[in-house]
């Protein structure tokens, strides 16, 4: 992984980015006990401005990937040694998860990964099964600001859909 981060933090320095952190499950990693995952999700901030429901086009950090030597695909993502790399446009959300990452070190490189609360707003917002576990286990597992989680959930309209899952959850977990 110390590679793919040192290939993100170059694609940054040459601007081909703004900015990039990590998200998904692999965040996830870094607030709970390890469980299994198989690709690194890195949310990232394009170097030109794309408008909300606009596609962000990576065809320079794909050409840059490439030109490094990084042209294989399996599915959505790009094998990047030996790890499967998805970029996830960061808009809204996400764009705020991005300025409001930790940098952390992973192996002597420097890195961001997105805090818990930013990340129980956007697999709410995913919503799938699987997000709905990691919900669990940052609510359970990690130091969650209450306070800032309401603000960001209230701000991206998602408050209503953490308080149904959270008296979800907590019938289950009386069962």
């Amino acid at each position: 992984m110390k590679n793919v981060l040192e290939v993100m933090n170059n694609l940054k320095e040459k601007g081909l980015i703004k900015d990039y952190a990590i998200g998904g499950a692999i965040a996830t990693l870094k607030w709970t006990e390890p469980f299994f995952t198989r690709d690194l999700g890195i949310f990232v901030i394009p170097k030109k401005e794309v408008a909300e429901n606009e596609k962000l086009v990576l065809t320079d950090i794909y050409d840059y990937l490439k030109f490094r030597g990084y042209d294989k695909w399996v599915g959505q993502w790009i094998i990047i040694d030996g790890i499967p790399v998805e970029f996830i446009s960061a808009q809204g959300l996400e764009e705020d998860a991005v300025k409001n990452a930790v940098e952390v070190e992973y192996e002597g490189v420097k890195t961001k990964v997105i805090t818990p609360e930013y990340l129980i707003a956007s697999f709410l917002k995913t919503s799938r099964e699987k997000d709905k576990i990691k919900i669990q286990m940052l609510l359970e597992q990690a130091e969650v600001d209450i306070g800032k989680l309401e603000e960001i959930l209230t701000k991206y309209g998602l408050i209503k859909e953490f308080r149904d899952f959270y008296e979800r959850w907590m019938k289950e977990k009386k069962k």
